[in-house]
């Protein structure tokens, strides 16, 4: 249900760009200044390839996690701690009702941890053994909770699906911005309908730009589902616990963002160049949230 709405949404909007332009009468001003773009297939052209590196993206999420990570997922329980992993996970996941995720841990002295998967019922939990060596029991499942929530939330297919959609626009844009450059200010045309170089360099750049400002709104939407990820795991494992856990990551080093999409899935996160491009809201603002909690 969750894919459909986000998709419905995302076709809604397309829908609702497409009749903006036609009201205004873009279209028919730029084919009066000689850009002959069809605006209708462009929107579709940049939802399939916004999309679709989306979702692949998505589908790959579980196998990416373990190579990039070097996750030891846990099929048979060899120790008392990877035992308690397992049963806990096992008992949060009932408590969601949710299917049983892999649970796995990952070698790094950070501790952090972080879920991932293409569905609420096929997902992976892994923790570092950092974070094994370094939390309590109480505080170790107040993480697991706080990632439990976010298999539950159904954070990685909104944000696969999130991520697509500003794909789709900043392509959409940047291709007009291209067209714009190169058929109004330079009026380069071959005789075959081809573009000047222009259009490359312009939609290049156009993608950057666009791009830092999308990058803004889906870490945005990431420091919001922090908050709720958090909350979630209070109601698990209590909210004292999940306090005293983000309290345990205020004491460690600097702790360092996973690379790539799983910096957005981790339980702390290092920020970012400023707080536009944290995946992660400063712990101190998030212990605060919890403390406020009813």
């Amino acid at each position: 249900m969750r894919i459909l709405l986000f998709l419905l949404t995302n076709a809604a909007v397309l829908v609702l760009i497409s009749i903006v332009f036609n009201v205004l009468g873009l279209g028919q001003l730029l084919a009066q200044q000689g850009v002959n773009l069809d605006l209708n297939s462009l929107l579709l052209v940049s939802a399939v390839m916004g999309m679709s590196g989306s979702f692949i993206s998505l589908l790959m999420s579980k196998w990416m996690a373990k190579q990039s990570m070097g996750v030891f997922v846990i099929e048979r329980p060899s120790n008392s701690t990877e035992s308690w992993l397992v049963d806990t996970v096992a008992r949060q996941a009932r408590q969601l009702g949710l299917g049983m995720p892999e649970v796995g841990i990952f070698d790094s002295p950070e501790p952090n941890a972080f879920a991932t998967g293409a569905s609420k019922n096929s997902s992976l939990v892994a923790v570092s053994t950092g974070l094994l060596q370094n939390m309590n029991p109480d505080e170790v499942e107040a993480v697991l909770g706080h990632e439990m929530s976010h298999v539950a939330n159904g954070d990685m297919v909104t944000m696969g699906l999130l991520q697509g959609v500003v794909n789709t626009f900043v392509y959409f844009f940047a291709t007009v911005a291209g067209h714009l450059i190169d058929r109004v200010l330079f009026r380069s045309e071959d005789e075959r309908g081809g573009y000047g170089p222009a259009y490359y360099i312009t939609q290049m750049i156009a993608q950057i730009v666009l791009s830092i400002l999308a990058t803004m709104i889906v870490m945005w939407f990431s420091r919001w589902r922090e908050f709720r990820a958090d909350a979630g795991g209070a109601r698990l494992a209590g909210r004292g616990k999940m306090i005293d856990a983000l309290r345990a990551l205020q004491r460690a080093q600097e702790p360092h963002d996973l690379p790539g999409q799983l910096a957005a899935f981790g339980i702390s996160g290092g920020g970012g160049l400023s707080r536009l491009f944290m995946s992660h809201p400063p712990l101190e603002e998030r212990i605060a949230a919890l403390q406020n909690l009813r």
